[in-house]
């Protein structure tokens, strides 16, 4: 089965092929030509997936899917949720993401967050959507160099250590992400069984 992951971050594939292994041939924005960039005007995070998952299917005709994930703090009203990308700006730079939530967790004791991924996926035109959910907390700074985004200050549910401090297969393990690609892959194996 061809896939198209409507998506231009290259840790994100990453990711996902990493999870999904050889059974699906999985294709980015680029490799199908799409170079445009892709609206998300909606105002929630399953919105945005379909958004983008719709606008793959209908212009290039491929069945695809697309993710969108927010950071939802606690003690900012479930910010910077929907706008976790470019909290700080529109050039999307984490290190600026990742100051701002920082200073403005400052002084503040509730550092409870989620990551919340959303999968859109579409399939001979049939609409599916796939949510994970991961709990933790917000670290007073900065810990790790791998992962991407918010993983250096996010720390898990039961850890000591943030997902930067992880291995991708860790991560996976137990991350939104994973969560919601787990999903994704029951859903697609029980569609090819049944072929």
């Amino acid at each position: 089965m061809k896939l198209v992951f409507a998506t231009n971050n290259k840790n994100k594939i990453k990711e996902i092929k990493h999870l999904i292994g050889d059974s699906i041939e999985l294709l980015s924005l680029e490799e199908i030509n799409c170079n445009e960039d892709i609206p998300e005007t909606s105002d929630t995070i399953p919105g945005n997936a379909l958004q983008k998952a719709r606008y793959v299917y209908e212009k290039y005709g491929y069945n695809c899917f697309a993710d969108d994930t927010g950071l939802e703090i606690e003690a900012l009203n479930g910010a910077p949720g929907i706008y976790s990308a470019r909290y700080a700006g529109e050039q999307r730079l984490a290190e600026n993401n990742m100051n701002k939530v920082l200073s403005e967790l400052n002084g503040i004791e509730n550092r409870e967050a989620q990551f919340k991924t959303v999968i859109a996926l579409i399939v001979d035109g049939q609409e599916h959507l796939f949510e994970g959910i991961v709990q933790g907390e917000i670290t007073p700074k900065k810990s790790g160099s791998a992962g991407f985004g918010y993983d250096p200050i996010f720390q898990p549910e039961g850890y000591d250590i943030t997902f930067s401090e992880m291995s991708l297969e860790e991560k996976n393990k137990i991350s939104h992400r994973g969560k919601a690609v787990k999903k994704l892959i029951d859903y697609l194996t029980s569609l090819s069984l049944s072929q």
